[in-house]
């Protein structure tokens, strides 16, 4: 079994983890600090005793939603359910139907508990193709941080130590306003924009990594293996820094790109596995295993017909959020593909077990000048048209992109134009921009969807010269 002592850490570091940060948290109404106590006791707790919170927490929620939420009240009755009466282990979710991006857009502010007070409101990334509008009350935010930092402390690192974010939601980029900056600054994070990735922007990227020395860096597994792609092709040594980790998610981390972030920064990768829609899921430990948010979040891995397949088998993954009691998720689709693990893991953690996520990935594109820029930055155009349902973007060439657009109903010409504007607008003014509307989106060959394409090969841009 592995220490159980806190990160080795910096004064300044500790003065940000244990008063300052506490302080914000707690002048926002949250309990992230208690919670994450609580997280690191119940982390080592054997695996009947976590399913038994599990059962206590379910029954909360439940019942906080046949109470105050008129989407569940409904449903509840529907199918001759009562969480009070019905509901005896784990098994008993599975008598509730499956929740999908579909149902809560149909059932729109049914879905808000009648009590709730304070929500945010939030978007998905937009890169399964179908973009949602949903809402987060104070007690999910509060879990959500409290699994994340609880799971940055198992790395030998913690809050306020240096951090480089290379990120691309317009959600953390578009909010630099001076509370936000004042903040970062406090916390001494650095956030670097995935969207456009130029030779002249890396180059900047690989600087400023340099100066600023981080501890960690966060992102997408693809961005931070392009960027090492860049520092190796320049011949720029990263992996003198003194970085001790280096966080993925949003993405499926590849064995190669896991290999090309941990060569050039001379640090080990973890995988983190989640999203603002079905939460904090799974984070990897340094002895390799994938834990769920056990004390958080229930998963189910489902056949195509929903139901249970064997531990270790694949199917969907299926996730009941315990904190969503204003909003609830309750057997929510993630449409991922995964597994579970019956196998303990070395550290000793009690907490559940992800074999395998095969999640999916977000390709980057490149733009007629040689720009690389993640996926996401076509995906936020499309996602925040209030008339598009779903998509899917394929960059034939330099010169042509293929868009195919489900929509409510036929798309006017102000949409057509905006698409084509914003498009235009990244990838480059001479670039044709094909619009589709399409019934549906129809998964590929291997029966996996991808809604981001790119044809053309991003490690190698035209007149780069560098792999």
């Amino acid at each position: 079994m592995i220490s159980r002592t806190t990160p080795h850490t910096g004064v300044y570091t500790r003065v940000v983890s244990q008063l300052l940060f506490p302080l914000h948290e707690r002048l926002k109404r949250h309990s992230t600090v208690a919670l994450r106590r609580q997280m690191e006791q119940s982390q080592w707790w054997s695996a009947q005793r976590l399913e038994a919170l599990q059962l206590q927490r379910l029954r909360q929620l439940l019942l906080q939603a046949a109470q105050h939420v008129p989407h569940y009240r409904a449903s509840f009755a529907a199918h001759h359910f009562d969480p009070a009466r019905d509901l005896h282990t784990l098994a008993d979710l599975r008598r509730l139907p499956l929740l999908d991006k579909a149902v809560i857009r149909a059932a729109g502010d049914a879905m808000k508990a009648d009590n709730a007070v304070g929500l945010a409101r939030f978007n998905t990334g937009g890169s399964s193709g179908e973009p949602l509008i949903f809402y987060i009350g104070t007690q999910r935010v509060s879990h959500d941080v409290a699994a994340k930092w609880r799971a940055t402390r198992w790395w030998n690192v913690d809050i306020g130590d240096r951090e480089v974010v290379v990120w691309g939601s317009p959600i953390e980029l578009g909010a630099q306003d001076t509370v936000r900056a004042v903040r970062d600054r406090m916390l001494r994070t650095v956030l670097l924009p995935a969207f456009a990735m130029s030779e002249a922007k890396l180059d900047g990227f690989l600087a400023q990594i340099r100066t600023i020395r981080p501890r960690m860096l966060f992102g997408y597994p693809s961005a931070l293996s392009h960027i090492a792609r860049h520092a190796a092709a320049r011949g720029v040594r990263m992996d003198d820094l003194g970085i001790r980790v280096a966080f993925v998610t949003s993405e499926r981390l590849y064995d190669e790109q896991r290999q090309q972030i941990s060569d050039c920064f001379g640090c080990p990768v973890a995988n983190g596995y989640g999203g603002r829609d079905a939460g904090f899921i799974a984070h990897q430990c340094p002895a390799g295993s994938m834990h769920l948010t056990a004390e958080d979040i229930i998963v189910e891995i489902l056949d195509a017909d929903g139901q249970p397949v064997p531990a270790g088998q694949s199917g969907e993954i299926v996730v009941t959020h315990l904190a969503t009691g204003d909003f609830p998720f309750i057997r929510y689709r993630t449409g991922d593909i995964g597994a579970l693990d019956t196998a303990p893991c070395s550290c000793g953690r009690g907490l559940p077990l992800l074999k395998e996520i095969q999640g999916r990935s977000t390709d980057f594109l490149v733009a007629q000048d040689g720009t690389i820029m993640h996926g996401l930055a076509l995906v936020y155009i499309l996602r925040d048209l209030p008339a598009v349902k779903a998509f899917k973007i394929v960059q034939e060439s330099l010169a042509l992109t293929r868009v195919q657009v489900v929509a409510e109903s036929a798309l006017g010409a102000d949409v057509l134009a905006r698409i084509d504007a914003g498009f235009k607008a990244r990838l480059g003014a001479g670039v044709a921009i094909e619009i589709e509307q399409v019934p549906a989106i129809l998964p590929e060959k291997s029966g996996k969807f991808r809604y981001v394409i790119s044809k053309v090969d991003s490690a190698r841009p035209p007149g780069s010269g560098h792999a």
